[in-house]
């Protein structure tokens, strides 16, 4: 019978920035949440509005974006659509497909809702310029991601 491969446990400090991490990301849904609420959304309502105040988006990467099915992104966007914050268009590279864009009030909701975020806001201003660059150039660095990106 194989044994498991031995696997080193993480230190202490690891564990102590994984959870840091945990409370930064719970911390932030919180306080989107209610920033969502202020404009008579949900969580999931105001994540898909500022992903297409961005770009348009086809439903199929909107569900891939969100971690979800794209049938839950189809009654989020209608209920957006109904609400003149989001509208269907056809995508001018391939017009069977159908995108979903951000109407000019719905922009205005995602930063408002942007602007909104106390938690992003509040702790990151008494960060200095140079301790922002640095975490900024962290958390891309643990996500892989290059500058400028």
């Amino acid at each position: 019978m194989a044994t498991a491969p031995h696997t080193r446990r993480p230190d202490e400090l690891t564990m102590e920035v994984v959870e840091l991490i945990g409370d930064v990301v719970a911390r932030f849904y919180e306080d989107y949440e209610e920033a969502a609420g202020e404009h008579a959304l949900t969580g999931a309502q105001a994540r898909l509005l500022s992903l297409l105040s961005l770009e348009p988006l086809p439903m199929r990467k909107l569900a891939q974006k969100l971690k979800c099915e794209p049938s839950n992104v189809t009654g989020i966007v209608d209920r957006l659509e109904a609400r003149g914050l989001v509208e269907r268009r056809s995508d001018p590279a391939d017009r069977r497909v159908k995108v979903a864009a951000a109407t000019e009030e719905g922009r205005r909701v995602a930063r408002d809702l942007r602007e909104g975020l106390r938690f992003a806001r509040e702790p990151l201003a008494g960060l200095s310029e140079g301790e922002r660059l640095a975490l900024r150039d962290l958390l891309r660095r643990m996500l892989d991601v290059g500058p400028g990106a």
